[in-house]
């Protein structure tokens, strides 16, 4: 993909050389514009080594501007990515200001426009920054949001240039056909501890890869998301609002108040994908202090059911759409023993019973802990559709293919 990669004045914009690297070892063609501030923090010598192309820094550069370069950088670009993304060159691309390269390259693209703010936190949180940020979102533009943490003008907050990896998520999901565009999607994720005490708990072997992947796919694809996991080495998806919990009464309770939050003026459907291994029990009590035990002697457990949250959402839909204004469907897991005609079975009684729009079947005999999965997709119609073994996360945009007709 031809990147148009415009480096404005932020004392971030020395991270912009190991942008351009990532971004040129990931197989794209790289242009970088400079603008004088930026060119303030590092060389155009630097970047266009990193890029293997020239770089543009005047408006009015006699050689390159024969060719209307500017408009050339506009036209080739498959995207324009402004990273760092100060304050003012914010404020100029939401007014229509085209004063330099770099404005005018963003006025005169067609191309999709992604901008990765970083500046100090008063800035960042300044009501016209906000309203700049908003307006440019309202039309389109793209962002990926500046990290929380200590910044090079000795002040402690949001602002700070984002991190590696998630500009190159923000990167590829601004590439990517938002069909789930003005959808707000709860993903659960991970399985639930149940404490015995405090030191042992009951639990299972969930991994939480394939709510992750759904997470990070729905993203991509243009989703508001937010994830609810158990505990989970995972990393975390770029974008995604995260929220960690540890019970299954910890995860109803995120999961509902998730899906009971107004959404914004651009939502109009929410989703839950129910991908969570929750445990159907937990310990009538829970000890307060470790249990001291004799070597062999044992000790009997009683244990009580936890609340199905999938059948508690299904009961609560009327008065969750109702609340929040706008329609929720419901996606739900079935993880189970035996052949396949035995597991299809059981989940076609499971998504009658629990009263979800579409039903995620699969065999437990694939390991929790697997980067792959293979599953049978069931909807109310009596639809089936069959996924054969491929990594969780190309599952993850096949299940979403499904629920996106919904």
């Amino acid at each position: 993909m031809k990147i148009t990669l415009i480096v404005s004045g932020s004392i971030a914009a020395y991270k912009s050389a190991e942008l351009v690297r990532e971004l040129v070892k990931a197989g794209h063609d790289v242009h970088v514009v400079l603008t004088k501030g930026g060119a303030e923090f590092i060389t155009s010598m630097t970047l266009q080594t990193l890029s293997g192309n020239p770089v543009t820094k005047d408006l009015f550069d006699e050689a390159r501007e024969a060719q209307i370069n500017h408009i050339r950088l506009a036209d080739q670009a498959e995207l324009v990515m402004v990273a760092p993304a100060s304050a003012n060159i914010i404020a100029k691309i939401a007014n229509g200001l085209a004063d330099d390269a770099a404005t005018t390259v963003v006025l005169a693209t067609k191309a999709p426009v992604l901008l990765a703010p970083a500046m100090n936190v008063n800035m960042w949180n300044n009501q016209v920054t906000q309203e700049n940020v908003a307006k440019l979102k309202a039309r389109g533009f793209h962002f990926v949001d500046p990290d929380v943490g200590s910044l090079a003008c000795g002040w402690e907050g949001s602002g700070r240039l984002a991190e590696l990896d998630s500009l190159m998520a923000g990167v590829e999901r601004a590439k990517r056909k938002h069909d789930f565009s003005g959808v707000r999607i709860i993903v659960s994720a991970g399985p639930t501890r149940e404490a015995i005490d405090p030191m042992r708990f009951i639990s299972n072997r969930s991994s939480g890869k394939m709510g992750f992947s759904l997470a990070k796919k729905a993203w991509l694809r243009g989703a508001e998301v937010v994830l609810v996991s158990g505990p989970s080495r995972e990393k975390v998806p770029p974008g995604v609002s995260y929220r960690a919990v540890v019970s299954a009464q910890e995860m109803q309770k995120e999961i509902f108040h998730a899906l009971e939050a107004k959404p914004h003026e651009g939502i109009k459907k929410q989703y839950l994908i129910m991908a969570a291994a929750v445990c159907d029990h937990r310990p009538e009590k829970t000890a307060s202090e470790k249990m001291k035990q004799k070597v062999k002697q044992g000790y009997s457990l009683s244990l009580i059911p936890n609340e199905d949250i999938l059948a508690t959402v299904s009961k609560e839909r009327g008065r969750l759409e109702k609340h929040v204004g706008v329609p929720l469907r419901i996606v739900g897991f079935a993880a189970e023993t035996g052949t396949e005609e035995e597991i299809l079975e059981f989940a076609r009684e499971k998504m009658q019973r629990k009263a979800v729009d579409m039903l995620v079947a699969n065999s437990i005999a694939l390991s929790a802990e697997q980067d792959t999965n293979e599953v049978v997709l069931l909807t109310p119609s009596g639809g089936e559709v069959k996924i054969g073994v491929a990594s969780k996360e190309n599952v993850a945009d096949k299940i979403l293919d499904t629920a996106w007709k919904l």
